[in-house]
């Protein structure tokens, strides 16, 4: 049975209407460009400044697998509002001076992330530059986590 033996029609356009949008639509399609390109630019960012960042069902295989480590770097009220089972929290801006309580680590894959993931790409960073091998920061922070229905504990 076809698609329109079933009652689906399928409108797709032809070539001649695209281009017909395209003429008559410049603003919109100008809009659409450059939201694209500031995506792209972005991820590009992301991923030259800080490495790349894993989605919350890729930080879930790192944790199980491989025993990662989750960084929280928020501050401590926001982390006992919920975290990540495990979360050791060291708020970003006192990192450098307590980047020492994470030496034991140091061979762990580490996962860090706040409340998006814009707030871990400096942490990252200055892991990386203390000798860290393996950090990544984890894309859409908590936010990200909560939204795909993950656990978090208050404890």
């Amino acid at each position: 049975m076809t698609r329109s033996e079933r009652g689906v029609s399928m409108n797709i356009p032809s070539t001649a209407q695209l281009l017909d949008f395209l003429q008559h639509n410049p603003t919109l399609v100008a809009v659409f460009g450059v939201v694209l390109l500031l995506l792209i630019a972005n991820e590009l960012h992301g991923h030259f400044t800080s490495g790349p960042r894993l989605n919350p069902g890729a930080a879930v295989r790192l944790i199980n697998d491989r025993d990662a480590l989750a960084l929280d770097v928020r501050q401590p009220a926001e982390f006992k509002r919920g975290h990540l089972l495990g979360a050791v929290n060291i708020p970003g801006a006192k990192l450098k001076d307590r980047i020492q309580e994470l030496n034991k680590y140091k061979e762990r894959p580490i996962i860090v992330y706040s409340g998006m993931s814009a707030g871990a790409l400096e942490p990252v960073k200055l892991l990386r530059g203390q000798g860290f091998s393996e950090v990544y920061a984890l894309r859409g922070g908590i936010n990200s986590w909560t939204t795909n229905n993950l656990p978090v504990t208050v404890k």
